[in-house]
């Protein structure tokens, strides 16, 4: 195996892991890397897409005392029951609209100026509702297990949200779960657990679909892009844990804006290929 391309896979590992549950886009970071790294091309798309899996087992492992009990319980315990349907409303909304726009997604709106205004336009939200939660601080949904379909629901069409380039899934499930009502603890919890069957089930989608364009040679790569995102996200996903029990999200609002504004600047003067 190119010890080069493996290593550029493990930093593509690393890049997915830190960015997938911040509220910045790791597709946009992915983007970024494969520029810089000269990796690209469309079996790197289908990569990016299925180290995701490596990020989401991460979230497996952080919560598998919850879903061990939850698995337990899902047919005798009605609370269990219920985060179970949560999930799978919250699921649908995003694994619908993907399946149905993702080619014209990709076609339309993998593009400088979209991807930047989705930055920008993240940001400026993620500042509008941390404001709105400091003249209100006092949150409707305290934990996950409090949640009502409805409220899932909610969620589910705000992460749909993230089928736009820039946008970053995580930040559109915890600010959309804000926004609705739900304390930061809760937001981003569900935005960890909604990620395992929205991760896995993008990673599963794009693979078969560009089956193709794969070869057996591919999987060391493949492996080694997982294993070093599922090692990021774990200390990422600690990390933010501890981080929002005393910290909001503003700085990363303006790291979006900024990045955001990197997009168009880098785009303009040739520095970046956004558009694969």
């Amino acid at each position: 195996m190119d010890f080069i391309l493996a290593f550029k896979a493990f930093i593509m590992g690393i890049v997915e892991g830190c960015t997938e549950f911040l509220p910045i886009s790791s597709t946009g970071h992915l983007i970024l890397a494969g520029s810089l790294l000269d990796f690209t091309g469309n079996n790197v798309k289908v990569f990016s897409i299925a180290i995701q899996s490596g990020a989401m087992l991460s979230v497996v492992w952080v919560y598998r005392h919850k879903i061990h009990s939850v698995i337990r319980g899902m047919f005798t315990d009605s609370r269990d029951r219920k985060f179970v349907v949560n999930l799978v409303v919250a699921f649908l909304p995003a694994a619908i609209l993907g399946v149905l726009f993702s080619r014209a997604i990709q076609d339309f709106l993998f593009y400088p100026a979209p991807v930047a205004a989705a930055f920008i336009v993240g940001g400026l939200l993620i500042i509008f509702v941390e404001r709105k939660n400091e003249r209100n601080p006092v949150a409707r949904v305290e934990s996950v297990d409090d949640m009502t379909v409805i409220d899932a629901f909610k969620v589910g069409c705000a992460q749909a949200f993230a089928l736009i380039p820039g946008t970053s899934r995580s930040g559109a499930t915890i600010i959309g779960g804000m926004l609705f009502g739900l304390s930061r603890k809760a937001a981003t919890e569900f935005s960890f657990f909604l990620a395992m069957p929205t991760l896995f089930g993008a990673a599963a989608y794009s693979v078969f679909k560009e089956r193709a364009l794969l070869v057996s040679s591919d999987i060391p790569l493949f492996t080694i892009g997982t294993v070093s995102a599922f090692i990021s996200a774990f200390f990422c996903v600690r990390w933010l844990l501890r981080y929002i029990s005393s910290h909001n999200f503003i700085p990363f609002a303006w790291y979006r804006i900024a990045f955001g504004i990197f997009v168009l600047v880098s785009a303009h003067y040739g520095w970046i290929v956004w558009a694969e």
